[in-house]
């Protein structure tokens, strides 16, 4: 999975709906989600007659820990440095469901949390439980990007940084090319931002942003392509009352 974890990213980015929901306390604490669902409409556009043809099924839950446990022997061996990652990562759940007789390919990642700046970049979930398995080294990944958030009680972050610009070009140059193959197709790729506060919203840093009518949630939509090609077109700062 490790080798090809982008590739897969961006082919299936022109076909996919991803959703990240948090729900903030007073107190800091909340929870957070990200959800990945392939849009059928426009998966079956771009698979044509191989659509039909499909045959997979997996229905899949685990807790990250899971994986420390299970790969123990791996994980001790881990210099600290990196066990510290994925501890990070411990209580995190996923589920999966890939359903080609229901045509469903459902993706839910987790976690909840004391304070919002202890939540791992929880979209590696996946991959970082695949190292674990097959003993992959963290030195070779391939990330570009790093998603971290912060609140102090009255501003929320929602902070991207790119980590690799070498990375990040050989992206933007096979983003660029998915575009064009696609650009005939009407498909649906949407990446929403559904925020929720303990309090009500004063500004936000995109005025693309939709506020609730209680002032106190946010939605913010982009397109993956575009969020894959530009991680940091999704930074936001949200000030409450």
């Amino acid at each position: 999975m490790k080798k090809y974890y982008f590739l897969f990213l961006i082919l299936f980015a022109a076909s996919c709906q991803i959703t990240e929901t948090i729900y903030l306390q007073e107190d800091g604490t909340g929870k957070i989600e990200t959800e990945s669902l392939r849009d059928e409409h426009s998966y079956m556009q771009l698979a044509g007659e191989n659509y039909s043809k499909e045959e997979k099924f997996e229905d899949t839950t685990y807790v990250f820990n899971d994986f420390i446990t299970k790969y123990s022997e791996t994980f001790s061996k881990l210099p600290v440095s990196e066990q510290a990652i994925f501890q990070k990562f411990k209580t995190v759940k996923v589920h999966i469901k890939n359903s080609s007789y229901e045509k469903e390919f459902r993706t839910t990642i987790n976690q909840n949390f004391d304070k919002i700046s202890a939540v791992p970049d929880l979209y590696k979930t996946q991959e970082y439980a695949d190292d674990l398995e097959h003993n992959y080294a963290l030195s070779a990944e391939e990330h570009y990007y790093n998603v971290s958030y912060t609140f102090d009680g009255s501003l929320f972050k929602r902070i991207v940084k790119i980590t690799d610009t070498l990375e990040l070009k050989k992206q933007q140059d096979k983003i660029a090319a998915l575009k064009t193959q696609v650009s005939n197709f009407k498909i649906n790729q949407p990446y929403v931002l559904k925020y929720h506060f303990p309090r009500k919203i004063k500004s936000v840093s995109n005025a693309n942003a939709t506020i609730s009518e209680d002032k106190k949630a946010l939605v913010l939509q982009f397109l993956i392509t575009d969020c894959l090609e530009n991680p940091e077109i999704t930074n936001l700062e949200v000030v409450l009352e």
